[in-house]
Parts: C-alpha cells; structure tokens; sequence
C-alpha cells in the first residue's frame, strides 16, 4: 500500500482545511464532551456539513456520498480530528442510514435519508434489552402484526442520546416459534413521538444523562416501517454492526489524543523531571504509539476493500477491538499524567456551578478537568457496538474457521 500522498490528494487536504477552517463553529473545537453540549451545538457541524454535501463521505454517490477515494476519506477525518469537531452522530449517517439505502425500499429511501443527510433528523438505537445485549438474539421486545401495523411491546436500554431522538431504528421479535432465535427478529422505525414510547433517563455515576431506557407499550407502527423482509432483521442487525464497529476504531482521533498526551506529559512533572522522561511512561507511551501506527494500517486497508465494493468483514471486528482497547489506554495514560489532579472529584467540581463562598471551582490545570469523567466514560467502548469478548468469537469463526 502506498502511503505517500499525491499533489492532488494534498490539494485535497488544503481544501478540506480551509473550509474546515471558515464553517467550523470556533465556540465547538475541542468539544468533544456531549454532556458540555446542547442538541442544537451537537448537530450543528452535522448541519454545515449537510449543506455542503460532505455529511457522508461513505455513502454511494447516488444517494449522496461525496465519491472521495478511500485516501481522501481518510484526509477527511484527519483534518477534523486534528481541530476536534464534534462530527455527525452515528445512529443516522453511519448505521441506520446504510441500511436503508442498502435493504430499504425507495419510499423508505425517499422518506428517511434527506433528513439524515441534513441533520434536521435524530436517530437513536433501540438494539441492546436488559436481558439482551452481548447475546442480543436473545432479545424478547415484540411486534405483533394487526392488519396494516404492528403493535410493539418491550423494553431497550442503554438508548443513547434518545431524549432527543425524532426516529428509532428497532430490532423486535416477529416470530417466537422460530427454529433459531435469530430467525424471528426484524428490523422496524419507529417515530420516537408514537404514543406509548417512554423514554426514561439513565442516570451515570458522573451525573450526566447521555443513555436512556426506552418503554414500548402497544405502540402502533405502519407495516411501511418494516425494512427488508419479516423475521429477516438479524442479517440487516450484522450489516449495520460491521459499519458501526468499523467507525468505533477512531483512529484520528487517537492520534490527536497522543499529541495531547504528549503535550501534558511534557508540561507534568515526575521527581523534578518532565513524566515524558520517565523510563515507565515513555515506554507505555512508545507501545501505545506503535498499535495506534498498526490500526491505522488495517482501517486504511478496511477503507480500500470497501472503495472496491467489498463491505466491511470480520476485519471491522479487529479494528474495533483494538481502537477501543488503545482508546481506554490512552484514557488511563492521561489520568496518570495528570496525577492527582485527574480525581473523580476534582472533574466533577468542574463541571458544578457554584458561588463565592462554596469552593466549587476548577482545581489544577485545564487539561486536568475531565480526565476522570473522560476515563470512566471510556470504560463503555469495549463493551457498545458488540463486546471485545464477541469481537473475538467472530474473528474466530470467521477468519480462523473454528
């Protein structure tokens, strides 16, 4: 693989920059914490981008993609990485809305990927159950057919972000005498303003409310929702995760994170001495380094397979277990720089408004204050998207034919 840049990829490059650069909302850059943020900050880049026509560099053309070459789309990521833009939510450009362009019919098509593609539409997804969410064949949320509609029952969990959500993407059982338990489960949208959905906060130990559990009770859903075929959801549920998986990688911006780190390591200090010149910790930074330079190989190989028409494989299984295992190390590594600083209760005093007499305020350095929030949220990444634990059964089956 060529990993020289062309003139005109680095034309390519200088474009992206200067547009980043002149629509790029500058109160956004660095934002990359939702809980600091309002729908409408959270959405905004999505919105530039829209009108633009760049809010999904992956999709085909014809339902408009950019048409950019793996290389460019790789550019593309660098450069928001590197000013830290908050970038499009993933529930619709890079999970619901492939599947419809791919399984959907042309109302379907015609009705959902507009608003996906604008941002002026918030998708959430009603995949993982208390009961199913590793094993998530085994999910029991159901869906009744009765005359032109279906009627839901069930409970999802772990709905990111759905308070704000307008549509749904559901996986529900149609069938419960199927022979295999991933037999009689489809793939339904549901307007998130149908009577009977609840959604109901999930309160994390930081205090923030980014995930939810969702209550379905005798929602109504037209037939129309339905996408693909009946009790045929589970091979739509696997395209979907091979998507999410691949972008849950985050190869950029990991390796604007290592800057950062390096930056902090250089400014901390550890018995006189900058932590950048401990033995320990360069070592775990040098290691760190090196697997991010391996992912970043096979996604930029993950990209080429799917600009050649190949869809992502067991390789998106590989890209996410390592991208979010380098993720969750680079999370610890910058908890460590910090030291002390980096305390649980030192970040959530940061975020507390207070007054002159209540000590409520920032304590140390700025790149201090959300290290702890910032570690403790990253626990979740090797778990969402299907866990390492699965990843591994699949690249097992898959690739080692066991």
């Amino acid at each position: 693989m060529n990993l020289e840049f062309t003139p005109e990829e680095q034309a390519f490059r200088e474009e992206v920059r200067a547009f980043i650069e002149e629509n790029h909302p500058k109160h956004l850059e660095g934002m990359g914490n939702r809980e600091d943020m309002s729908p409408e900050e959270m959405t905004a880049w999505h919105k530039i981008l829209g009108k633009k026509g760049w809010s999904a560099p992956a999709w085909p053309v014809e339902y408009g993609g950019t048409g950019w070459t793996p290389t460019q789309r790789y550019i593309w990521s660098e450069e928001n990485a590197r000013v830290g833009t908050f970038m499009p939510l993933p529930f619709g450009v890079s999970m619901v809305g492939p599947v419809i362009y791919t399984f959907g019919n042309d109302e379907q098509k015609q009705r959902h990927l507009p608003g996906i593609l604008s941002g002026d539409v918030w998708w959430c997804q009603g995949y993982s159950e208390p009961g199913a969410g590793s094993d998530l064949a085994s999910l029991k949320t159901t869906a009744v057919r009765d005359g032109d509609h279906y009627v839901v029952n069930g409970q999802k969990t772990w709905t990111t972000l759905a308070q704000h959500a307008d549509w749904g993407f559901f996986l529900v059982r149609t069938d419960t005498e199927a022979a295999k338990p991933q037999e009689g489960i489809s793939f339904l949208l549901i307007d998130m303003k149908s009577p009977g959905v609840e959604v109901k906060p999930i309160k994390l130990l930081d205090g923030g409310h980014e995930v939810n559990e969702t209550w379905l009770t005798d929602v109504r859903v037209p037939v129309e929702n339905l996408v693909g075929e009946e009790n045929k959801g589970w091979t739509y549920a696997k395209f979907l995760l091979a998507h999410e998986r691949s972008g849950i990688a985050g190869v950029a911006r990991s390796k604007r994170g290592v800057e950062k780190l390096r930056d902090i390591a250089a400014s901390e200090t550890l018995d006189g001495k900058p932590l950048i010149q401990d033995y320990d910790f360069a070592r775990k930074m040098s290691q760190l380094e090196i697997d991010l330079a391996a992912l970043e190989i096979t996604e930029l190989r993950t990209l080429a397979n799917e600009q050649a028409g190949k869809g992502p494989g067991p390789e998106s299984s590989i890209l996410k277990i390592k991208g979010t295992e380098i993720q969750q190390r680079l999370t610890e590594l910058t908890l460590e720089a910090v030291g002390t600083y980096g305390t649980p209760l030192y970040g959530n005093i940061a975020n507390v408004p207070g007054d002159a007499g209540s000590n409520q305020y920032p304590v140390g350095p700025d790149h201090a204050q959300h290290a702890a929030a910032t570690y403790f949220n990253m626990r979740k990444t090797s778990i969402y998207g299907g866990s390492n634990e699965i990843q591994r059964n699949i690249i097992t089956k898959m690739i080692l034919g066991l």
